[in-house]
């Protein structure tokens, strides 16, 4: 057997990627941090195994010539296993799971890095999103390219093949996308005029139309009923949800049901006294940020919504304008306690784990935690928030995001 030679020429690569961390967070050159799962090098720090804290995420790849600093990032997608960031400038780099292609660098085979996507050194990109094993990309041109898995066709080009280098979705040339979400196996794109189109897996009427029993998915997209004239200014898929946010806080919701609920066809109008600002959408669950709290719908498995007590009970029910739609069943938000009385800015739901960020800077992660994706040391769950230590956090707190991708997280900060 050669098992020990592999491992032990891993082990040493391991240790140079851990002195060249150190090395980097000693100068202060550390703009971004992961953990959790690792085994596919989506946590971009030249490992491929999982962390249970923090750990600097070199961006150094993407340093210019007259810079000795990385370039910063201004949002991170993060999907299944792999990661999109998009930095100020419109510059794409990917990084971890790349056996579909959704890294988009023209080959089939994982990434420990952050790497620049080259196909778009002559774009300027403005919205990314990754789902489950497919990525989307959207120019400030309105132009939609994909790439990865499209065996349900959420890749949105007509056909069922995947692609390893970013493809221009040709349904969409005259029109301006504006934006794009990726779910597991589908996708939504907003486009100018606010009309949202889904394409892909259908199953559980996530793409909010209704298919036909003998066809389970769509490959070329097709627009959704169902807004009426609500301005749409948010998408959000993860699993086989969808959402979407109106400028007047209300929320749409459509796919697989909450909690045990049945499924949602068509777009569904979530009634509440709440003006939401914020969505992130997990696997069986979904947190909502309504003036600085954090609420959750659902999720119940591995504790990832840990509301402590029900407040403004929130249901689907019959609404006069026929451009809100009305269901039977109820739903319930929770509102998540023990903050301490702190203004949350910023949310993130990985599968089965949530994330926050708080006004003073302040890291809280709970849920699932078998592959240390709370990032407090341990693969314990969580049922409520845990504070979760990045060393030096005070000192740049009011630059940090957050994201979750399926069972890792990710902390940028931007300047």
């Amino acid at each position: 057997m050669d098992a020990p030679v592999e491992e032990t020429r891993s082990t040493n690569e391991d240790d140079d990627h851990d002195d060249e961390r150190e090395e980097e967070e000693e100068r202060g050159e550390v703009w971004a941090w992961s953990w959790g799962a690792g085994t596919d090098g989506q946590l971009g720090t030249g490992a491929a195994r999982d962390e249970h804290l923090p750990q600097p995420l070199s961006l150094n790849p993407l340093s210019s010539s007259a810079s000795s600093h990385p370039l910063r990032v201004s949002r991170v997608a993060c999907g299944g296993a792999h990661a999109v960031a998009l930095t100020g400038d419109g510059r794409v780099l990917t990084w971890g799971r790349g056996i579909h292609g959704q890294l988009g660098h023209g080959e089939l085979e994982n990434c420990l890095q952050p790497k620049p996507v080259q196909f778009f050194e002559s774009f300027t990109v403005c919205s990314v999103s990754a789902g489950w094993n497919h990525s989307g990309f959207v120019t400030d041109e309105g132009h939609l390219f994909m790439c990865g898995d499209n065996s349900f066709g959420q890749l949105g080009t007509g056909d069922n093949q995947s692609y390893n280098l970013p493809v221009e979705v040709l349904f969409f040339a005259s029109k301006h996308v504006e934006q794009i979400a990726c779910g597991m196996r589908h996708t939504l794109a907003l486009v100018t005029g606010d009309l949202v189109y889904g394409f892909g897996s259908a199953r559980h009427g996530q793409i909010g139309n209704s298919v036909s029993k003998p066809q389970k998915s769509c490959n070329l997209p097709e627009v959704i009923q169902g807004f009426g004239s609500c301005k749409i200014v948010g998408l959000f898929a993860n699993g086989d949800h969808s959402a979407a946010l109106t400028a007047n806080g209300e929320l749409y919701i459509w796919g697989r049901g909450f909690s045990g609920a049945s499924n949602d066809l068509h777009p569904r109008l979530l009634h509440s006294s709440l003006r939401i600002s914020q969505v992130a959408l997990g696997w069986h669950h979904a947190i909502v940020l309504a003036d600085g709290e954090v609420y959750m719908l659902g999720g119940y498995r591995h504790w990832a919504a840990s509301g402590s007590h029900v407040v403004n009970p929130v249901r689907h029910q019959s609404v006069p304008s026929a451009a809100c739609a009305a269901v039977s069943d109820v739903r319930t938000l929770e509102k998540v306690s023990c903050l301490d009385g702190e203004r949350v800015v910023q949310i993130a739901a990985g599968a089965e784990h949530s994330a926050l960020l708080t006004e003073r800077g302040k890291i809280m992660t709970w849920g699932w935690g078998e592959h240390g994706q709370l990032g407090l040391g341990n693969t314990d769950d969580q049922t409520f928030p845990q504070i979760v230590n990045i060393p030096n956090w005070r000192s740049f707190a009011s630059t940090l995001g957050i994201y979750c991708g399926s069972g890792f997280t990710v902390v940028t900060k931007s300047v």
